[in-house]
């Protein structure tokens, strides 16, 4: 034989042999996050950890009838169906939503979601006495259900849900709330914990592992129902930071990919190492809720005082250009933000109202966090904030506490803590509700609701009340313009800045789009090879 017949001969085997092994399995590719929160938000359904929880745990091994649209940078985002295709108001009852759900929604278990299984869920939430009520969870949700009556299913796919008084934007709240397996939760005799130890949903991404205080992993669920938000890797690996250094360091060494809030002043070196440093216009505020019961902010004086005394320019340079000056609760671009009183940097006329108010110096103490979702730098700008305060004639105590502490805090309200004057507690501003409603209406007075401090103005509840009865976008639009400016007139809060949301990313990911939004998308992710 010759040797080219050898040679081909020895190349035909090869191929073959090729052809019959069982092809190379490829690599895992793994997305690590450093989060700013202390530790790994709840799995149970809806998450603890704020906004940061929802971001990363809530809205990835979850759904609730209606999400969000993360997939574009260039506007606002606004909800869109989820779980639920469509929702309507009963053309015959004004206080009456109709959701029509989506078909062949599986939860991870296998088992198929019916209209059935979202009852079940909101009495989870609701209905003391019933098997799988869960008190932690009802405190979650107690927020956006205020206005909550009831819920029946319709058909198989179809619920009404029914609210205490016309609600125009019922839909929004709906986004908050996670729907569980009940199969699951039966499993496990409707016990939350365990539960959340191997927790299903219908969401992106299944359950993996957890190391508590250390790192969650979520794997790709290859049949979600939406097929263009099938995450594009197959691990997504979740760990708690919450300092700005230590996040920083991770993703120069390699051990993460993706890290929330970097400190500002490791941008530069971030920029340089070559990694991604991506921020966009942000529904955010950095302020502090003050409490209108006891001490001085019960005094309108005190409070423009307060709002007088700080250069919001200081915490624009601190953050290094990585957010706006806050003069009002919601950012210029929101079509709803009107004409609002504007709070100048003015230390001579704060000092000025404190005289005339009797409070000088006034003093005031503030409970902030250590981190947390949001929070951005905490402590150096309650310092700065604590400085410029004392500059106009404040005396200011700082209260320092883990974020959940604080969040604790926020929920209880100031009933329970009438010695602190104002919590440092971020906020969205995702929506009307979120953004102006659930700070200045009464009937969201914590404990029922985010109105932590008690503010109530009569005038403010008829226009929250008609803003509700109020269908007509155009109309409904007056109404918030009205609200916003009377939230400034009054003083509602101390506003400091509207963060501009960086994070920092590896070089090897692609795919990311920044929404204008609290929450974020992680699917389209993809990881180059190192």
């Amino acid at each position: 034989m010759t040797t080219r017949r050898l040679s081909l001969l020895g190349a035909g085997f090869a191929l073959l042999a090729a052809l019959a092994a069982p092809p190379a399995r490829a690599q895992e590719t793994v997305l690590r996050v450093g989060m700013t929160a202390g530790d790994i938000p709840l799995t149970a359904g809806i998450p603890d950890q704020g906004f940061e929880g929802w971001r990363f745990v809530g809205y990835n091994l979850y759904d609730a009838l209606v999400l969000w649209d993360l997939s574009r940078g260039d506007v606002a985002a606004d909800i869109k169906p989820g779980l639920a295709t469509s929702w309507a108001i009963d053309p015959n009852n004004n206080r009456r939503w109709i959701f029509q759900l989506r078909r062949d929604v599986r939860f991870h278990d296998g088992s198929p979601m019916t209209a059935a299984d979202i009852v079940w869920n909101f009495e989870r939430f609701t209905r003391e006495g019933a098997p799988q009520f869960n008190p932690r969870q009802f405190a979650f949700a107690r927020a956006y259900l205020g206005n909550y009556e009831g819920i029946e299913a319709v058909d198989e796919l179809t619920v009404a849900i029914t609210t205490k008084q016309p609600d125009s934007l019922l839909p929004y709240n709906m986004s908050f709330l996670m729907m569980v397996s009940p199969r699951r939760s039966a499993e496990v005799n409707n016990d939350a914990d365990a539960f959340a130890r191997n927790p299903s949903g219908t969401g992106p991404y299944r359950f993996a592992r957890m190391v508590p205080g250390e790192r969650l992993e979520l794997v790709r669920n290859p049949d979600y129902w939406d097929r263009d938000r099938v995450p594009k890797h197959d691990r997504l690996v979740l760990l708690p930071m919450p300092e700005a250094s230590t996040r920083t360091a991770a993703l120069l060494s390699g051990q993460v990919d993706w890290i929330e809030a970097p400190a500002p002043d490791a941008i530069p070196r971030l920029r340089s190492a070559r990694m991604q440093i991506v921020s966009n216009s942000y529904p955010h505020n950095w302020a502090y809720q003050l409490n209108f019961v006891d001490g001085p902010f019960a005094d309108l004086r005190v409070r423009r005082a307060a709002n007088h005394a700080l250069n919001r320019a200081d915490f624009v340079e601190m953050l290094g250009g990585m957010a706006l000056p806050g003069f009002a609760n919601l950012t210029p671009s929101t079509p709803y933000y009107g004409n609002p009183r504007r709070y100048e940097y003015d230390p001579a006329r704060a000092r000025a109202l404190l005289q005339e108010a009797g409070c000088l110096p006034c003093r005031v103490t503030f409970a902030i966090s250590t981190s947390g979702s949001g929070q951005m730098q905490p402590l150096p700008m309650n310092e700065l904030v604590k400085a410029q305060l004392e500059a106009a004639g404040f005396q200011v105590t700082l209260q320092t506490m883990d974020w959940n502490a604080l969040l604790q805090v926020g929920r209880e309200g100031r009933g329970r803590h009438p010695t602190v004057n104002g919590i440092n507690i971020s906020r969205s501003l995702q929506d009307p509700f979120n953004g102006m409603f659930r700070f200045v209406w009464s009937a969201q007075a914590a404990p029922a609701g985010s109105n932590w401090g008690h503010y109530r103005n009569p005038e403010m509840d008829a226009l929250v009340n008609q803003a509700l009865a109020t269908f007509d976008p155009a109309e409904r639009l007056r109404i918030l313009t009205q609200i916003h400016e009377k939230m400034s007139e009054d003083a509602v809060m101390l506003w400091v800045v509207h963060d501009l949301n960086p994070r920092a990313m590896s070089p090897r990911l692609r795919g990311f789009t920044q929404a204008q939004s609290w929450f974020q998308d992680l699917t389209p992710i993809t990881i180059a090879p190192r």
